[in-house]
């Protein structure tokens, strides 16, 4: 790697072997990208993050990622930026942020491919709506207003440790079955299958358990608006049709029960 630096740098660069120089540029591309995404971490750059619209309160972001355990699973490889989308358990220890358990697919080469020790990022998206600019009071007054877009979001960053242990995956299966059939009139339990089938699918599965070291939310809730504007947008979503507007308005509308004074502009 260091012959590909001083290539790069325009210095003495002996014939090299074209594929061995563009291996060695990619390596190189992967480590600063790597340098990067670790310094925006550090500094609170992840996600732009205005200061009315952030959320610091861990159990409710742990709330949204219990209501919502879809997330977005984003790794870094050698070949670059992986996602997977997988329903991840939120737990509440250790402190002070807690800890995400899941599993994929053994088929999957996450569990090879990724960089142990290196940042992991889960993404959790909470309700979103389309605000439109007919929603403000202001529309009638000046004109001056564009459409936007409503929506809440918790970003977790963290490490992965892989699990195959059987024992651990069973019970991770069996919680998360009972969490998401809990709803329903008759639950199906793990254990209505027989035995020897699923002692046969918990081999074709690999846990993990993500160490969350930091947690970022953001409740962009039209804080930025007057009064009278957010009023307006809690009206027109609780009008419009979809279950997710409407969640948007009821939160929107909490959110108006804790504010104290006006929001910055």
């Amino acid at each position: 790697m260091r012959r590909a630096l001083v290539c790069l740098a325009g210095g003495a660069c002996p014939k090299l072997p074209a594929s061995w120089l563009i291996h060695q540029i990619h390596q190189i591309h992967l480590i600063h990208l790597i340098h990067l995404i670790h310094q925006s971490v550090r500094r609170g750059q992840d996600l732009y993050l205005p200061a009315h619209f952030k959320e610091s309160r861990t159990d409710v972001m742990h709330a949204l990622m219990r209501a919502r355990p879809l997330a977005t699973l984003v790794t870094l490889s050698d070949s670059g930026l992986i996602a997977n989308h997988v329903p991840l358990e939120t737990l509440p220890e250790p402190l002070p942020h807690g800890m995400l358990r899941g599993h994929i697919a053994r088929a999957n080469p996450l569990w090879r491919t990724y960089r142990a020790g290196s940042e992991a990022l889960a993404i959790f998206q909470g309700p979103q709506a389309y605000i439109s600019p007919s929603f403000y009071p202001t529309k009638q007054e000046t004109g001056e207003v564009v459409p936007t877009w409503d929506y809440v979001v918790v970003h977790a960053h963290g490490t992965l440790q892989f699990v195959q242990d059987s024992v651990w995956l069973r019970a991770l299966v069996s919680r998360l079955t009972d969490a998401h059939e809990a709803p329903r009139q008759r639950p199906w339990k793990i254990d209505d299958a027989p035995p020897p089938y699923i002692e046969k699918m918990l081999t074709l599965i690999v846990g993990f358990e993500f160490s969350i070291a930091s947690l970022t939310g953001k409740w962009k809730l039209s804080q930025n608006h007057p009064a009278a504007n957010r009023r307006g947008v809690v009206k027109g979503l609780r009008d419009a049709a979809g279950a997710e507007s409407r969640e948007v308005a009821d939160m929107l509308s909490s959110l108006e029960d804790e504010r104290q004074g006006e929001p910055h502009d």
